[in-house]
């Protein structure tokens, strides 16, 4: 189920934000809640199974357009279909006509796209 960000779950988005790459650092790690926190264009959603958050979906929004700024999901739920989850559900939050990958998202965002075209087929 995606629930959207509240200030009580930042550790919660800050351990999650560590599984990317660009996000180890606890200092850009802060920055960039700070951002979502602040930033009225900035949503951060996070996904839960059962009793335990374990994605993360971050959004920047320009008129239309939804640009996946940050995607993630806990390493023992990875291939569950929790990224492809995310991306779907994003649309029933936010006003996207079209959802496109940041340059730091796109190989994961490329990977949720092509399990959703192989499962349609």
């Amino acid at each position: 189920m995606l629930v959207r960000y509240k200030k009580n779950s930042e550790k919660i988005a800050m351990g999650l934000l560590s599984f990317m790459p660009q996000e180890k650092d606890i200092k850009k790690l802060r920055e960039t809640i700070l951002t979502y926190e602040v930033n009225s264009n900035w949503h951060l959603f996070l996904w839960k199974k059962e009793e335990d958050f374990v994605g993360l979906i971050g959004i920047e929004t320009s008129n239309e357009v939804c640009l996946v700024q940050h995607i993630t999901v806990n390493p023992s739920h990875r291939g569950d279909g929790i990224g492809k989850q995310m991306v779907s559900k994003v649309q029933h939050f936010l006003p996207c006509t079209e959802i496109v990958a940041a340059q730091s998202t796109k190989p994961f965002l490329d990977k949720c796209l092509i399990k959703q075209e192989g499962t349609d087929a």
